[in-house]
């Protein structure tokens, strides 16, 4: 049986770092940015879709400017509320604006072997591996392909992946590495196979894309054409800002927030008006360049607050929020990876945002770890405790158990404390051992975490594929591997 999924649910804080004015002095200087200035769309199909509807072409550059009024209206046909499906329904995720989950991060090139500690090239086996430990965590609600596979060819690799991780996990998996038309309608119709047909697929789609824009006010030509193959499916689909304030953005966070959603308003509008009702997200990990060196940060103040800020830009327009959190700069799981991750964990989550990425890696998303990932998970139960609230009612009061133990006395051998006792939070790798224990053995969390990973890859194995049905994917990316590449 599978382990069910433990989001965050219905969070009894709340949080909000811009009032409702600063959304919609955002939104404003978004649609006059939108209409006098532009966003390049390098995709023929793109082009034709924006000059149907009244906006202003530049043919030989590909940016579209459009009134403000094409924008709101076409992003009034989102839907705010749709399903995310599994290949066990009971793992089914919504996205109503009430639930908060933990996905892991993507395209990292590089992993922290489990064996030997040795920093290595990304293969599809680990791709596997990886999706059977998330399968068994019950704080990971999607698998977001963790790993770009070094071992499989370019052109189908994404494929590869996507299929790889179905096969060993029935959760909702998310990509953002399928970025060309060909791949994009091999992926519907695997999907399509997982989901049990075209119609199931638009009921509850085992399979989200995600798309990147290109900051500042720029799309990739192959990614628009992707996704609008995946909306024509009815295929959830999202556009990612990575603005990096002070170098794509800048250097003010509201500025860089104009640029942000200036790119992913723009595109999920391009979705809505190809195909209206087409379900969609926004999704963002802004962030600030690092001063001293031009690097992407992966944490930092900035970070935390844009993932607060963009969630509110999201519940303006309607639409689910994706938001990218942990994924945290650090090289290891040390302290610097606990402060980055704990916080943007905890603003994401208190904002309310649908879906967190990023669990499992370091360096900005370039090096997974099985270590990081199981701290990851304490991280997010921590959060998820904290967002849950204090109940109060007759039962939480405790009046007659507080006058039957009275002053002086202790409630460990109460029945109350028997039947609550394990509503307390228990850590599992935050160390809380006496001194003397932890000086003894001060690496015990990471190792314990490490020693966990390898008991789930020994012991967890989830319901495979059908073989037919694995045979039939594998059909699919063979064939789409064998079409020219600019083949439509």
């Amino acid at each position: 049986m599978s382990t069910p999924i433990k989001p965050v649910s219905n969070p009894r804080l709340d949080l909000s770092v811009l009032s409702d004015d600063d959304v919609s002095r955002i939104h404003t200087a978004t649609l006059d940015v939108i209409e006098s200035i532009g966003v390049r769309f390098p995709s023929a199909r793109a082009l034709e879709i924006w000059a149907a509807r009244g906006a202003t072409i530049d043919r030989e550059t590909s940016v579209v400017r459009a009134p403000g009024h094409l924008i709101e209206e076409a992003l009034r046909t989102a839907p705010n509320v749709y399903t995310l499906g599994a290949r066990d329904r009971e793992r089914d995720l919504p996205l109503d604006g009430r639930h908060v989950h933990l996905g892991t991060d993507g395209c990292g090139v590089e992993i922290i072997d489990l064996e030997t500690g040795e920093l290595r090239r990304a293969e599809l086996r680990d791709v596997a591996e990886i999706s059977r430990v998330v399968d068994a965590l019950d704080e990971v609600s999607f698998i977001w392909v963790p790993l770009s596979a070094q071992d499989v060819p370019p052109e189908t690799r994404a494929l590869h992946e996507v299929a790889t991780a179905w096969g060993a996990s029935s959760k909702h998996v998310q990509t953002e590495s399928i970025v060309t038309e060909r791949e994009a309608r091999a992926a519907m119709r695997m999907a399509a196979a997982v989901a049990g047909g075209s119609d199931e697929l638009r009921r509850r789609s085992p399979l989200s894309l995600m798309e990147c824009t290109i900051s500042p006010l720029a799309h990739d030509g192959g990614a628009l054409d992707a996704a609008l193959v995946a909306a024509e499916a009815g295929v959830p689909v999202g556009f990612m800002t990575m603005v990096s304030a002070a170098f794509t953005g800048p250097a003010t966070m509201a500025g860089s927030l104009v640029v942000g959603n200036a790119e992913v308003v723009s595109a999920l509008a391009l979705m809505q008006l190809a195909f209206p009702g087409a379900p969609v997200y926004y999704a963002a990990a802004q962030t600030a360049i690092d001063l001293r060196s031009g690097a992407y940060t992966g944490g930092g103040p900035e970070d935390f607050l844009f993932g607060a800020a963009t969630n509110a830009l999201a519940d303006f327009y309607g639409v689910p929020l994706s938001m990218g959190a942990f994924a945290t700069g650090a090289k290891a799981p040390d302290w610097q990876a606990g402060v980055e991750n704990g916080l943007s964990a905890f603003l994401a989550s208190a904002a309310a945002s649908d879906m967190l990425l990023g669990a499992g890696l370091l360096h900005g998303s370039r090096i997974w770890s099985y270590e990081q990932l199981l701290l990851d998970c304490e991280i997010f139960s921590i959060v998820r405790a904290v967002l849950g609230g204090i109940r109060v009612d007759d039962q939480t009061l405790a009046r007659d158990v507080i006058g039957a133990v009275g002053p002086g006395g202790d409630y460990l051998a109460q029945r109350h404390t028997r039947d609550h006792m394990r509503e307390l939070w228990q850590p599992r790798f935050m160390d809380r051992r006496t001194y003397s224990a932890w000086e003894a053995d001060s690496g015990w969390a990471r190792r314990t975490a490490a020693d966990r990973a390898r008991e789930l890859l020994r012991t967890h194995h989830p319901e495979p594929l059908e073989p037919g049905l694995r045979a039939e994917l594998e059909g699919i990316i063979e064939s789409a591997g064998a079409e020219p590449a600019a083949a439509g």
